[in-house]
């Protein structure tokens, strides 16, 4: 029976499947059901090309669709305390942290990157909702100010693009805490007069949407996406009424006047690079006549 099951099957099903379909040749659409190639839904900027849906992104697909010619350097993010209050629910968190790091490949929720964006030298702080949902601790918080301090450094505009369920519940008050400082990184780069602008994508909700995703001197949305800080089910729940149909989605927040402009993924780079030319020239000029 050995011989059977371990030499005998394996050489049949080999010669009756000889070409085994990978888990990951396909992506299905969470908004129509399509069925998209991998490959063809990642050249798509992770778009989908039936009902223009547009999926969540990882950092480096961010940075590789926004750079000019894809080039660009990463910023360091500083290293912090990984298990402040020795948190554990069902798991420990650092395990949660190992399990994050293994699918990712990245260290945290964070990363940032320098190069240019239509021309202009611009700092870029991406969020990465694939980490642990995109959840704001320490390591995020401590990301954004060194994205703010690199920036003030060179002199340059930062660019935020949101993407997280809110603050880290592993990490307690530590992780609240960070909302006020991230306050303060923002306000060091209005003090200095250089562009802070912030893109939202889906989602971005919590103690995010409450401090820094909400700061921008320009806020931009991309199609579709929630932006909010309590879930639409909870308010239904706590106010006992149907809400509006695209309630704190993209498109109903720029209707009421919270969101500048609704952009699509494939106009983002171009859209950016000509909003940050006019106020780093505007900015250009102020100095000039001073």
């Amino acid at each position: 029976m050995s011989w059977l099951t371990n030499y005998v099957k394996p050489k049949l099903r080999k010669v009756l499947n000889p070409k085994e379909t990978p888990d990951n040749l396909w992506h299905k659409c969470k908004s129509c059901g399509q069925m998209i190639f991998q490959k063809e839904f990642i050249a798509n900027q992770y778009v989908c090309a039936h009902c223009d849906h547009h999926d969540r992104v990882p950092p480096k697909d961010r940075f590789d669709a926004l750079f000019d010619n894809g080039t660009y350097e990463l910023i360091d993010m500083p290293k912090v305390n990984q298990d402040p209050l020795k948190f554990r629910d069902t798991k420990k968190y650092t395990d949660r942290l190992k399990v994050a790091r293994n699918t990712t490949g990245d260290e945290d929720a964070i990363k940032a990157a320098v190069g240019k964006v239509g021309g202009v030298t611009t700092v870029i702080a991406v969020q990465n909702f694939y980490f642990m949902g995109g959840s704001m601790g320490m390591a995020v918080g401590e990301g954004i100010i060194a994205a703010a301090q690199h920036a003030l450094k060179i002199s340059a505009p930062m660019v935020m693009m949101t993407a997280s369920g809110g603050a880290r519940m592993q990490e307690g008050i530590l992780s609240l805490m960070q909302m006020p400082r991230t306050t303060v990184a923002v306000q060091m780069l209005r003090d200095a007069g250089l562009p802070y602008l912030v893109v939202l994508t889906d989602p971005t909700t919590g103690g995010v949407s409450a401090s820094y995703a909400m700061l921008g001197d320009i806020q931009i949305a991309e199609p579709g996406a929630m932006i909010a800080f309590s879930g639409p089910r909870v308010i239904e729940q706590t106010i006992r009424e149907k809400l509006p149909e695209g309630f704190q989605r993209s498109e109903y927040l720029q209707e009421h006047g919270m969101v500048d402009m609704v952009t699509h993924r494939h106009e983002m780079a171009e859209k950016l690079g000509s909003v940050l030319s006019m106020l780093m020239s505007g900015r250009h000029r102020k100095k000039a006549a001073e």
